[in-house]
């Protein structure tokens, strides 16, 4: 503060400070970390300003998995160095009595946040993922930004949905987008998946064991929304948003 009473614009300002408790622009936050859910390419802050709002100021608990661009989905190897975690930033100041978790296959255990646990882990088996998140109980908000093979995103979805809190959600980004090294034949893609049970109410899925499960996770689902790219209805579907009851 200067002398005459006005911000020293050279000096950093907290987000609390600068647009007040409960009001910040996502957006404008994902734009400044560099993080490509903001305006300049996929426009997921637009929708999560909405969600999210009313959760900003509790001391919840976030999960995002997939904290950089370039992993092996685009042919990297898992072991590639990383440099930097963008929307992990935006989480930690849009939410400033949150704890955020992230999980990659890749090493961000060098990101160093006392609001901020790594968990290393290969979305390849189920048990990678339970064994990586048996520590956390709970989750108010979980989403999926990591490699997007479908399989991948539904051992996710079985193992993390159900420790989100009642009311909390799930959410799976770029459906319309599968690595196709990664893809397994008989996984069917997540959007038609999802899709699938909105239509019927009833998920199908080639392996009966994966559809018996989803199928009882039902109960827990209050709510299932899909959008599509830049939110144009004529556009592929690209996120997927699930209410927990």
């Amino acid at each position: 503060m200067t002398e005459a009473g006005q911000i020293d614009e050279a000096m950093p300002i907290a987000a609390s400070e600068r647009y007040g408790r409960g009001q910040i622009n996502l957006t404008d936050l994902a734009d400044r970390f560099g993080s490509d859910k903001g305006s300049k390419k996929h426009r997921y802050s637009e929708l999560y300003q909405m969600l999210f709002l009313p959760y900003r100021e509790r001391e919840l608990t976030f999960l995002e998995m997939g904290l950089q661009i370039g992993g092996p989905e685009h042919g990297k190897h898992a072991d590639r160095p990383t440099t930097d975690a963008p929307s992990i930033r935006m989480w930690l100041e849009f939410f400033p009595d949150a704890h955020i978790h992230g999980l990659d296959v890749s090493d961000f255990s060098w990101f160093s946040d006392s609001r901020f646990t790594f968990h290393r882990c290969d979305m390849d088996t189920r048990e990678n993922i339970r064994e990586a998140m048996h520590d956390v109980s709970e989750f108010d908000i979980v989403i999926d930004d990591a490699s997007h093979a479908s399989h991948h995103q539904q051992n996710a979805f079985l193992e993390l949905f159900q420790k989100v809190k009642s009311g909390g959600l799930y959410i799976i980004e770029d459906l319309r987008w599968q690595p196709p090294e990664m893809e397994r034949p008989d996984y069917p893609k997540t959007s038609a998946l999802f899709q699938e049970y909105i239509k019927t109410g009833v998920f199908a899925h080639n392996d009966p064991h994966v559809a018996k499960e989803l199928n009882a996770a039902r109960i827990d689902i209050s709510g299932c929304f899909v959008f599509q790219a830049k939110f144009d209805k004529k556009r592929r579907d690209q996120v997927l948003v699930v209410h927990k009851r």
